[in-house]
This record gives structure tokens, C-alpha cells and sequence, in this order.
């Protein structure tokens, strides 16, 4: 019997209900996970534009914006648990929410099972500054990196950079909230080709949002890029891991995977364990990560604290990352778990189909390969017949995607959001 196989498989009667914090894509293929393990969900977002809201797999509700109305999200919270009852688990998979349960853990603690007491660490880890820091500080190497306030700062970083380097907003939701049109409105990330060309893109987001995280790139292909995948329990100890390396990325070469498959790399592995024991993680946990092609170095690309888009291949390498989570939150004894399925691919269709033009003119993708990275075993995060309004909203962005640029001018407010 595996270690997967003595876990309970099953909710039993009585246990709590779970609320998933974020009804994007990846919030929703969480609830599905747990809804099929027999547990009653609820999901919860500001807004109302998300596709949880259209999905099958629970019931949803309008929050406040904890961002906005900290107050009023506490006390939407609170009401929240009263009217489930039962002290539903309560996981996060969007930033917004893990820096709102970190914010006001004490509170919530009453009301809800989660990691309350290392919300302060997941809360650190979701601004880039200080996930840099901490790695750095706890034996996880980072890129040359700086948090620039000022055109100044930025000058002088990029006075003896290694371009390209990358822009980063502080906070992904930053840049969400620039004015609509703006060239970084949405964006996880800028790419700067020269030191001329950062400090231009620097003063286009500036009188907006001062605050940016800048940082060189670090060398080698996309298949140099692994993601860890982990789940710590409240007691420190790692409940579940696996590892997952990409092979296609949107944008090309910098941006977030489109399609991963399972991979074993002892070095990042210890590496990230190591990082996460230290500052005394629990709960759900992404890191993303690239061998540099000049030393041969691990090193980080960023961290997310919270169920992630790629942390949907997990459940399909054996690592069911949100049911073993749920289980530790409740006071379940789990038995500790590793991947055990190797051969597979796990593809994001709205990334996948943004990217494919770039991949097939910069390096030659053929269609013969193409059409192999999608051959059985293949999983999709964003296609599930069962889901269908959700699934057709996915239909509608892939063939404005196939359509191409003349379409896509015709039809500008049709727009992916990615977390």
C-alpha cells in the first residue's frame, strides 16, 4: 500500500466544509478536486468578472475587496463562517486573499481552520521583496535583484546590469490596477532588452506605481525552469511535494508555464525544502526556479504562497496538494507523499495558444513537435466538459487567439487574466 493509499481518500461525515479565497481558474479547479473527494465548498472573490462564479463545483459568493475595504472583508469573513458554520477550512489561491487572511489571522482564526499561525510567513512571501530577501537569507539563491522606488535607483542598477532583465510589480495585483490601455496593465512581468530600454519602461510605470522589483534574467532555455510543488504541515513538516519542469512559457522565454511535465532534480528539491523549513512554512507552496546556463546554479524565480496554477499538475503526478491540505488544517493524521506518476503533460490552453506563434518563429517549433507535447497522457487546466459555461469561456479566448491579430483588434475587450 503507498503512502497516497493510507491517506483517507474520502470526506467523512461531519468534517468541515472548505471555503477556496479566489475564483479565478485555478480557485475553481480546486474546488472541483475537493468536491470530489465529498466535501461541501464554497468559493469567494471581489470580482465578479471571475469564471468561479459561472462554475459547478460550489457555491459561490461577492466579497469585499480586502485590498480596498480591509474592514469590510473581516467582517464578510466573519459573517461567512457563521452562516456555513462547522469552522470551514479556509484556503487561499490568489495573493490578494493570502495578504488579507495574513493581515487579519488572529481574527479569522476563530471562525476558520487554516495556517494562522505561519499566515505572517505566507503573507511575507507574497510581495516580492521580502520573498527575495528571505530566500536569500535561507540558502535559496536569487538573481541580482532590486527594489527601486526612484528613477535614480534604477539607473544605477542598470549602470553594470546583465540584460535582458526583468520589471516586476511589488504586488501581480499592482499592475491590475493600472489605467486600462497602459502597455503593463495586467501584466505579471516587463522584459528589458538593454539598459536604456529598462530605465524607459521604468518611466512609464512610475508616475503610476513607483515601487517595482527589478532583476536580471537568469540564463539558459525554458526547459532549464522548474517549478516545486510542496504542502507543509501546521507542524512544519512537508506533507507532499513533486516537481514539474517547463516546456513552453507565455511570454516566451519569461513568462509563466504553458505546459510542464513531471521531472526529478535531488538539488532543487533540497533546496526548496531547505528554504521552506527555515522560515518555518505551513501550507500550500509554489516556487519557481531556473538552472543558470553559465554556472550551473539553481535559482529562484519567484515564490507563490497559495494553490497556483501549476500546482493543478500535482494532483495528476499522485500529490493531491489541496485534499492533503485540507486534511492536516482538520487535525487528520496525514502519511507524508511523493510523486508516483512521471509521464504526462499539463497544459494551460489560454497560455499555450498565446504562445505557440512566438515558439514556432524564435526556435523552429515544428508542428510535429507541437502536436506531440499535446499526445496522451495529457491533463488541461482549462478545459473540463463537466464545467461547460466555464469551459466555454476558454473556447471564446482560444479562437480569438487562432483568429489572429486582425480579429483580436476588432474584439480588444476580450482579455486572459493568469494568476
Amino acid at each position: 500500500m503507498t503512502p497516497q493509499d493510507r491517506n483517507p481518500q474520502m470526506a467523512q461525515p461531519g468534517w468541515p466544509p472548505v471555503v477556496v479565497a479566489g475564483l479565478f481558474q485555478t480557485g475553481i479547479n480546486l474546488m472541483r478536486d475537493l468536491k470530489r473527494r465529498g466535501l461541501k465548498v464554497y468559493g469567494i472573490d471581489h470580482n465578479l468578472s471571475q469564471p468561479g462564479f459561472s462554475s459547478i463545483y460550489g457555491t459561490t459568493f461577492e466579497c469585499p475587496n480586502p485590498d480596498q475595504r480591509p474592514d469590510d472583508w473581516l467582517a464578510f469573513m466573519v459573517a461567512l463562517a457563521g452562516r456555513i458554520g462547522a469552522r470551514p477550512a479556509l484556503i487561499p489561491s490568489a495573493d490578494v486573499f493570502v495578504s488579507a487572511m495574513a493581515c487579519h489571522a488572529a481574527k479569522l482564526a476563530a471562525g476558520f481552520h487554516f495556517c494562522h499561525a505561519a499566515a505572517p510567513v505566507q503573507g511575507q512571501l507574497a510581495t516580492k521583496e521580502r520573498q527575495y530577501e528571505l530566500a536569500g537569507r535561507f540558502g535559496l539563491e536569487v538573481p541580482r535583484t532590486r527594489m527601486v522606488s526612484s528613477m535614480e535607483e534604477v539607473r544605477a542598477f542598470a549602470a553594470d546590469a546583465h540584460c535582458p532583465c526583468l520589471m516586476k510589480p511589488v504586488h501581480f495585483r499592482e499592475w491590475e490596477q493600472l489605467p486600462p490601455g497602459h502597455p503593463f496593465y495586467g501584466k505579471k512581468i516587463a522584459v528589458a532588452r538593454s539598459a536604456k530600454e529598462l530605465v524607459e519602461k521604468y518611466d512609464l510605470v512610475a508616475r503610476h506605481k513607483p515601487q517595482a522589483v527589478i532583476q536580471e534574467v537568469i540564463e539558459g532555455p525554458d526547459t532549464a525552469k522548474l517549478v516545486y510543488l510542496s504542502c507543509y504541515g501546521v507542524d512544519g513538516s512537508r506533507l507532499a511535494a513533486c516537481m514539474v519542469r517547463e516546456l513552453r512559457t507565455d511570454p516566451i522565454h519569461f513568462g509563466s508555464a504553458s505546459v510542464v511535465e513531471p521531472v526529478t532534480d535531488a538539488d532543487a528539491d533540497a533546496l526548496c525544502d531547505g528554504f521552506l523549513r527555515g522560515i518555518g512554512y505551513s501550507g500550500i507552496c509554489e516556487i519557481e526556479l531556473k538552472r543558470d546556463s553559465r554556472d550551473g546554479r539553481v535559482k529562484m524565480i519567484e515564490a507563490n504562497p497559495r494553490y497556483s496554477v501549476t500546482a493543478d499538475a500535482a494532483p495528476y503526478a499522485g500529490v493531491a496538494l489541496g485534499w492533503l491540505h485540507y486534511l492536516d488544517l482538520i487535525g487528520q493524521p496525514v502519511e507524508p507523499v511523493t510523486q508516483d506518476h512521471r509521464n504526462f503533460r499539463h497544459i494551460v490552453l489560454s497560455r499555450d495558444f498565446a504562445t505557440i506563434r512566438s515558439y514556432r518563429r524564435a526556435e523552429g517549433l515544428t508542428w510535429r513537435a507541437l502536436i506531440q507535447s499535446y499526445r496522451r497522457p495529457v491533463h488541461f487546466f482549462d478545459f473540463d466538459p463537466r464545467d461547460w459555461r466555464v469551459t466555454m469561456r476558454t473556447a471564446l479566448v482560444l479562437a480569438r487567439l487562432l483568429a489572429g491579430p486582425p480579429i483580436r483588434r476588432l474584439f480588444p475587450r476580450m482579455r486572459v487574466r493568469q494568476r
